[in-house]
């Protein structure tokens, strides 16, 4: 884990869109930046309250919503009725959500993406964005 002085990809983004870092956003940023999965509020409020037991729940909501609103961090609703997060600055991939346990796994298929070009293309458009989830539960195992 990076030391406490050492700035994280997230507290990046947010310097450079200009917010003020207190500590208590530093704390959210790092454990943004640490989390390998798309944690909700909820989450990110237990995760942060190992590093810093001042910091409140409403404040961890404040926060995400800021850098959700300025683009640091996306939000996604994963249909089981919280917001999950993850940094914006991440390469563009695609998420298959398993809705046995809730896990969400991201994936990148070139084939997928062809074919939503040439969709899009074919309607008359030009791809700027997409976002791609995919709900699903394991096939049973014969």
């Amino acid at each position: 884990m990076a030391n406490e002085t050492t700035k994280n990809p997230i507290e990046i983004l947010c310097v450079e869109k200009g917010l003020r870092m207190t500590g208590q956003r530093r704390v959210i940023a790092r454990v943004l930046s640490e989390a390998d999965d798309h944690p909700d509020a909820e989450a990110v409020y237990r995760r942060v309250s190992r590093k810093d037991k001042k910091i409140s729940l409403a404040t961890v909501y404040r926060t995400l919503r800021l850098f959700s609103e300025t683009g640091i961090i996306e939000s996604h609703d994963f249909r089981d009725g919280r917001a999950r997060y993850e940094a914006a600055d991440n390469d563009h991939h695609d998420h298959l959500i398993d809705l046995s346990t809730g896990d969400v796994i991201e994936f990148v298929d070139e084939e997928i993406e062809r074919l939503q070009e040439r969709i899009a293309e074919k309607l008359g458009y030009e791809l700027i964005d997409h976002r791609l989830e995919l709900y699903g539960r394991p096939l049973k195992k014969k």
